[in-house]
């Protein structure tokens, strides 16, 4: 065998032995990951067996342990959602619409838009939340520790992972649908409304109850607006009395801080909880991926 060719094998086996080190480095995190995640998991689900019940459903917040529960804190996360929801479906969806059909790359204003689109998804969410504090709370609108503020600091977070993931199920329509259909006669808004948004519904879905399940976990921006950590009432709307609003994530960090292990296990309780509610709608999204997907 020549001298090029036995170091052409060399080269060879060198890199298969690279890549099947960098697989097993690769498992190796994996399986480590996983099982940090597991043990969490049995430790928080160890703490709330104990107090896991409906009283948790039905029950206020409390200083007796024995009695508290999370009923302002559930209704509280659902009001704050379904603000969200409201807020960044149509706001997200009508920004993917005009970036990806309808802006013309050229000029300076749309290209600002989408790096700033791209900058504010890597954003820490405290920043939301002060931004939330400076023009929703307090400054233009004035709208004081309600639900509206909170829902829509929230909506202005998860914003842009709505808009990206508008754009990719967009982006994923063959061209020949909308030519077909222009050919046909239809206007570019009837192609938009007809074709293009149909066919790409189980996308932009996927990504809202993804931002969603995002949204649902956060505390550092409903802390900074000002949602309460010890409340005894339900909200009774988006805007309410101004007496104030709480969330799960609010309510579990404030059990969380108490001294008593009672109190902990109602924090762990909460976080049962909140993760099934994650689980279902990141099932959710699954599910509407898969089942809805079009095959081009």
């Amino acid at each position: 065998m020549s001298a090029p060719a036995l170091s052409l094998r060399a080269k060879s086996g060198s890199a298969r032995i690279k890549e099947v080190v960098f697989r097993l480095a690769m498992l190796l995190c994996l399986g480590l990951s996983g099982l940090v995640l597991v043990t969490l998991i049995i430790d928080v689900l160890i703490d709330a067996l104990p107090v896991l019940g409906s009283r948790l459903l039905t029950n206020f917040p409390s200083s007796n342990s024995e009695v508290a529960g999370l009923q302002p804190a559930i209704f509280g996360t659902l009001w704050i959602i379904g603000v969200c929801a409201v807020f960044i479906v149509p706001v997200g969806v009508a920004t993917a619409i005009y970036l990806e059909e309808y802006a013309d790359n050229s000029k300076w204003w749309n290209r600002l838009i989408e790096v700033n689109i791209q900058n504010l998804a890597a954003v820490p969410s405290i920043v939301y939340g002060i931004l939330g504090l400076a023009f929703l709370v307090r400054g233009p609108l004035s709208l004081g520790r309600v639900v509206l503020a909170g829902g829509l600091t929230l909506g202005l977070l998860v914003l842009p992972v709505v808009i990206i993931s508008g754009r990719e199920a967009i982006r994923a329509v063959p061209p020949s649908i909308k030519e077909g259909s222009m050919a046909l006669g239809a206007t570019k808004w009837q192609t938009v409304w007809k074709q293009v948004l149909p066919a790409s519904i189980p996308g932009i879905a996927t990504g809202v109850i993804l931002a969603l399940s995002r949204a649902i976990g956060e505390t550092a921006p409903l802390i900074v607006v000002g949602a309460a950590t010890f409340i005894t009432f339900n909200p009774s709307g988006v805007v309410g009395d101004g007496a104030g609003f709480s969330a799960l994530p609010i309510q579990i960090f404030s059990w969380i801080s108490q001294p008593q292990d009672e109190f902990r296990q109602l924090a762990a309780a909460g976080i049962v909880m909140l993760l099934g509610v994650l689980c279902v709608m990141n099932g959710l999204a699954i599910y509407l991926r898969n089942k809805y997907e079009n095959k081009w």
